[in-house]
């Protein structure tokens, strides 16, 4: 008894001072090193810095600037994702719920990091266990062990039954004292936090690391042919370094890694000045992708929170006051419908003390207790409590108005809590038995419910991007439809009793969802394979939810967006999350995304298109033994120009163009038509000046011409639509080019002799034929922007 007495009381402070405290990683974001690393100890800086060096000792010190680049495009990296990395860990603070402890016999609220090893924790419906422990206390408590075993149905547990992290409490009330914490907790061991972390797929990140794994295959022996071939062909060694070092380095789009980051980086830093956490970096990308977006009603739609309106008895002569104000008081942790009625009832009468009791879920929709010679009472969800009847009948009356009704009712006996899931088929094909055989309707509950003011405003928004809005509630589906209808969200009228859904026959599920816009009465369960019917019909689907009963499909969704005021359950799964609780918040949201990707998808097909046309360059001179037309300090002027600069500007534009599938495929149409055409015009035109009495320089100086003026192009045809800005950007990049031929200075430092007229007009010529073939050749393969 001295030990459990002990236990019950919690920790003292001394003890809490010398325990084992649970530091676990931040999900959010990666470590300082981690970022240097990422940033710094990469293959292609490993190849720089060495042709860096062998221009430092064999060449002359104007075409090392391409190493300069590469320091700046390392410093720029680091100090973007610290910017962001700061933004997160922030707000991840913010977004971390605090855990409720008992301690010196006293309860606590204390920040998961400061839960130490033998803490006592108390769990309500909604709160996650972020430790593991053992179950000394429970009332009626169950757990959603879901995201660790993949059983969906919840677990009772009793004292002295084992309870791991990653899991959440979804009824009942209870506590246990941490046995494992930290690192030694079981799903910190499983997936670095408190679920199963999984990071969200990136078609983006994974297009570009094929692009870079791919070209450093043949950067090795193509570099390898090219400066065999200088070497061999070349009087003055220098030269032939700094020729083959030009090639080489041009194939490497160092800077496309940098713009990615920076983009997400940029991303991450406006979602947080408008307190949105975004868990997962490559969310940000599916941000983009979505084209269907699951709302729950509740928490969503509405604010949190209701208000109890109208208690209206059936019969006469029943303590139906007494009977709300103690069902409203049996949870510790008491839900949304248990604080309305709270505020109205604020005590329990004597006589009312609750004996076996049955604890509020969401798979249930109703709660229960047997208050000795009061009787059993339940208080829940009318078509799932009654059966028909003139009760029935009227709270679908009041549910069309938009209100959520609920009916309180006598019974002879409790059903056990296991039995209690509804009377209907579920999705997983079981009937469970709800008590409706016995019950007497005593009285109808209805409660108002607060519509967000911004929820008409942004589902506009969504209407107009295309972004199908399905709104999937576990109220009842007539109330439902009358809030979904008010914010004119389309064919809302037509709402769906999921529990009348073929569950057994995807296809027409599939269709069903597809044709649908409101369905109510569905479980958690049920969630859950919407979103994942919906998935295999090829869409991107997001969700949003702030309730236990939305874990299991944020979990499972490409992109799940959790409420900020929700429970903790639901912002450990999320990738995103509204730290304001703000839904005007969504609109922001996708556009970031779509920003982010759309303008990706832009510069890489710039940096490619580099990539591209110095691989072909590389190929045709090794082969055929020449001098590589320009200098190291030649591609780095028009690299600064035309890829560079711009690349900048473009990749933080804003843009509201959903992104598609098949990032890849896309570029490289793009890239390598326009790259082969790019090398071929340098070739050709550094072939006729060098076929003439025209010096090295002025040689180079028309490769370099043809070589700015086919890649501006390429920039031009990426940039559109045109606008002011982007016109402006082109032409200034144009005038730096001119302005720079004209400057005595910089034509020097730069290696550049515009004189030679016909080189320069020849150099002209060509590039403006090449320009149409280009502008052709995209055009025909479908990537042209309109």
């Amino acid at each position: 008894m001295d030990r459990l007495s002990t236990v019950a009381n919690g920790l003292t402070s001394a003890q809490v001072a010398g325990a084992k405290p649970n530091h676990v990683p931040r999900r959010s974001s990666r470590s300082l090193s981690a970022i240097v690393r990422a940033n710094v100890l990469t293959l292609f800086n490993l190849v720089i810095g060495v042709l860096w060096a062998l221009v430092l000792i064999f060449g002359e010190w104007q075409d090392s600037l391409f190493g300069l680049v590469i320091v700046a495009n390392v410093l720029i990296g680091i100090v973007q994702e610290l910017r962001a990395k700061r933004t997160l860990d922030k707000l991840a603070v913010i977004n971390e719920a605090p855990v409720r402890v008992r301690r010196d016999g006293e309860e606590r609220l204390v920040q998961p990091r400061h839960v130490v090893l033998g803490d006592l924790i108390l769990l309500g419906p909604g709160e996650r266990l972020l430790v593991d422990g053992e179950v000394i206390e429970s009332d009626g408590l169950e757990v959603d062990e879901s995201l660790l075993t993949g059983e969906a149905d919840p677990v009772h547990k009793q004292p002295g039954d084992e309870v791991l992290s990653g899991s959440f409490a979804v009824a009942g009330a209870g506590a246990f004292v941490a046995t494992r914490v930290g690192t030694d907790a079981y799903a910190v061991k499983l997936a670095e936090e408190a679920s199963k972390f999984h990071l969200a797929h990136s078609e983006l990140r994974e297009g570009v690391a094929n692009f870079i794994k791919y070209i450093t295959w043949l950067v090795i022996p193509i570099g390898a042919l090219l400066i065999y071939s200088q070497l061999k062909h070349s009087a003055d060694f220098g030269t032939a370094i700094t020729g083959a070092v030009a090639g080489i380095v041009t194939m490497i789009p160092e800077g496309l890694v940098l713009m990615t980051s920076i983009a997400f980086a940029v991303g991450v830093v406006r979602l947080g000045r408008r307190k949105c956490l975004v868990q997962e970096l490559p969310a940000i990308e599916g941000l983009a992708r979505v084209d269907v977006l699951c709302l729950d009603k509740t928490g969503t739609l509405t604010a949190g929170g209701m208000d109890l309106d109208q208690v209206l008895p059936l019969r006469d002569g029943h303590p139906v006051e007494e009977a709300l104000a103690a069902l409203a008081h049996l949870d510790q942790s008491p839900n949304a419908t248990a604080q309305a009625i709270r505020a109205r009832y604020r005590s329990v009468q004597d006589g009312w003390a609750a004996g076996e009791t049955v604890p509020f879920s969401s798979a249930r929709k109703w709660s229960g207790a047997h208050f000795g010679e009061r009787g059993a009472w339940v208080l829940g969800a009318p078509d799932v409590l009654l059966d028909g009847g003139d009760a029935y009948e009227r709270a679908a009356e009041l549910s069309a108005t938009g209100a959520r009704v609920l009916v309180l009712g006598r019974t002879h006996t409790l059903p056990a809590p296991q039995q209690a899931s509804g009377a209907r088929v579920e999705a997983s094909g079981e009937g469970v038995e709800a008590p409706q055989a016995g019950i007497e309707a005593v009285a109808l509950v209805t409660l108002k419910q607060r519509v967000r003011p911004d929820a008409h405003e942004t589902l506009r928004y969504f209407a107009k991007q295309g972004v199908t809005v399905k709104v999937i509630s576990g109220d009842n589906p007539t109330a439902v439809s009358a809030i979904a209808t008010g914010l004119e969200i389309p064919d809302a009228h037509r709402s769906v009793d999921a529990r009348d859904l073929p569950y057994d026959d995807e296809a027409k599920l599939g269709e069903l969802l597809d044709s649908h816009t409101v369905f109510g009465r569905v479980s958690p369960r049920q969630k859950r394979q919407f979103v994942t019917t919906l998935q295999a019909r090829g869409h991107t689907v997001a969700m949003t939810g702030d309730g236990v009963n939305d874990v299991l499909a944020l979990k499972d969704a490409d992109l799940g967006i959790a409420m900020g005021a929700g429970s903790p359950a639901t912002k450990a799964v999320a990738q995103v999350v509204l730290l304001d609780d703000k839904f005007a918040t969504l609109p922001h949201v996708v556009g970031e995304g779509r920003r982010v990707l759309a303008n990706i998808e832009r510069v890489s097909n710039l940096f490619l298109t580099k990539t591209f046309y110095a691989i072909v360059l590389s190929l045709l001179v090794g082969a055929a033994g020449v001098m590589f037309p320009f200098a190291p300090r030649h591609s780095t002027l028009t690299n600064a120009l035309t890829i560079g600069v711009p690349a900048l500007f473009l990749a933080l534009a804003p843009t509201f163009e959903r992104s598609k599938p098949g990032f890849v495929p896309r570029v490289l149409r793009f890239a390598v038509p326009a790259g082969v055409l790019c090398a071929a015009a340098v070739l050709l035109s550094f072939w006729a000046a060098h076929s003439g009495t025209s010096t090295l320089v002025e040689d180079q100086t028309s490769a370099v011409i043809t070589l700015f003026l086919t890649t501006w192009w390429v920039l031009v045809l990426i940039a559109r639509p045109l606008n002011w800005w982007r016109i402006a950007l082109v032409a200034s990049m144009a005038a730096a080019f001119a302005i720079g031929l004209t400057i005595p200075f910089v034509r020097h430092f730069f290696a550049l002799e515009p004189g030679n007229v016909g080189n320069d007009l020849a150099a002209i010529g060509i590039s403006i034929v090449a320009g149409v073939m280009i502008s052709v050749a995209v055009k025909v393969a479908g990537t042209l922007r309109t």
